[in-house]
């Protein structure tokens, strides 16, 4: 593999693009501010479908596009907007999407980033519909108090690439480590943009979690991850720890069939069927923690749902965390534990399970989530309660300890 690219340098280093979207409307994003949406607002920005095109179709403004598009400048200056993150975290990376602005795409932009205290931040005119119009001197005056010129960078100016006319990305690394709430982005001096992805994992305030109620440990919007799978052709499984309930089949992990499927199929005494082959996905908690309820959730999965499922926990440092991502997760069976059995699946059904450590009282940093013999999910939620564990985030290279609360016991 190449090296990694430097922040700000563009980059084909497409891992961060299976994270999610921390900006898309499907997650609460939103735009604040925008000096100019003359052509198109700059909504669209954070639509969460890809950009189309209609050739034949204009508004009183002029043609009728699928993104953020600012008039032709004729005063100085440059445009820019402000997006509040609708999960907040730690961004990995961008995709400033300019698809089908082939002659009026911006030729430069930059991004900034913020992190903001929301019961600190002033009160900000609604936005309505803007398509023909420009920021008011009052919205100008709301924003500013944001003081968002001085904003960190994480993208500097840099040219925008044009491609395919119907798939142009421009794909950019993040190289920070830092909690963001807002971005900023600027274009220069005017044009349109498709689409802006904003690739991160959430990060939450652990202090401020409720002992006595269990939360989603694995959730994307508090930074679970899939850090391994076996398969995804028609979806990924970061989909299934995403926000709130799948939307569609394409909001879930979906499987291709496996080739190896007996010709014939037949089931045990409890209606398993006997099927040698399974597929996987392996999940980093976003906290360790003991797992006390489960739900796995087959909504829209009509036809083509698992037959059954197993979910498995262990304990994992950073650097053995590296170590199974390079092997492919083959990892000694002694370490994983059984959260869920092997399990019967019904289609388009949220299932509630009681994990098996109401009993052993598992402490795991790792989730292994086991379909057979192939099919989708749209939801996986591992809800229980955070422990004292000390779990280093890669890039942090000190040794792993380990600090267990009394009645907690980690894997051997």
């Amino acid at each position: 593999m190449a090296d990694t690219p430097k922040e700000g340098k563009l980059t084909r280093f497409l891992d961060f693009t299976q994270l999610i979207d921390m900006a898309s409307e499907a997650v609460g994003g939103k735009v604040l501010f925008a000096t100019d949406d003359f052509f198109s607002p700059a909504e669209n920005l954070i639509k969460s479908d890809s950009p189309s095109f209609k050739e034949h179709e204009y508004t009183e403004f002029g043609k009728w596009m699928d993104g953020w598009e600012t008039r032709r400048k004729r005063v100085p200056g440059h445009d820019w907007c402000i997006i509040r993150l609708g999960i907040q975290g730690v961004i990995r990376g961008f995709d400033v999407d300019i698809s089908y602005f082939s002659g009026s795409y911006a030729p430069r932009m930059s991004i900034q980033a913020a992190n903001l205290e929301e019961e600190k931040l002033p009160e900000i005119p609604q936005r309505g519909i803007r398509t023909g119009a420009a920021a008011t001197p009052e919205e100008f005056e709301a924003i500013a108090e944001l003081k968002s010129n001085n904003w960190s960078y994480l993208v500097p100016m840099t040219e925008l690439k044009p491609g395919n006319p119907a798939s142009s990305h421009n794909y950019f690394l993040a190289n920070s480590q830092q909690r963001w709430t807002h971005v900023r982005l600027n274009i220069f001096p005017d044009g349109g943009i498709a689409r802006l992805r904003v690739y991160g994992t959430g990060q939450k305030d652990w202090t401020a979690t409720d002992p006595k109620e269990p939360v989603d440990l694995v959730a994307t919007a508090f930074g679970g991850v899939c850090v391994g799978f076996s398969n995804a052709h028609f979806g990924h499984p970061n989909n299934v720890i995403g926000v709130g309930r799948a939307k569609s089949m394409a909001d879930g992990w979906e499987t291709a069939r496996r080739p190896d499927r007996p010709p014939v199929l037949e089931n045990d005494e409890n209606g398993i069927l006997l099927i040698p082959g399974c597929e996987w996905a392996v999940f980093r908690l976003a906290h360790p923690g003991v797992i006390t309820q489960i739900e796995i959730d087959t909504k829209y999965f009509k036809g083509n749902y698992p037959d059954s499922c197993k979910v498995d926990g262990c304990v994992l440092t950073t650097q053995e965390e590296e170590d199974m991502i390079k092997q492919k997760w083959d990892l000694p069976a002694q370490k994983w534990k059984p959260l869920l059995p092997v399990t019967k699946l019904s289609p388009n059904q949220k299932h509630s399970f009681n994990s098996l450590t109401l009993e052993l009282q598992d402490v795991i940093t790792h989730a292994r989530l086991t379909i057979a013999p192939d099919g989708g999910l749209s939801r996986l939620r591992l809800r229980g309660f955070p422990s004292s564990i000390c779990l280093l985030r890669p890039r942090e290279k000190p040794a792993m300890r380990f600090l267990v609360k009394p009645g907690y016991r980690a894997n051997p």
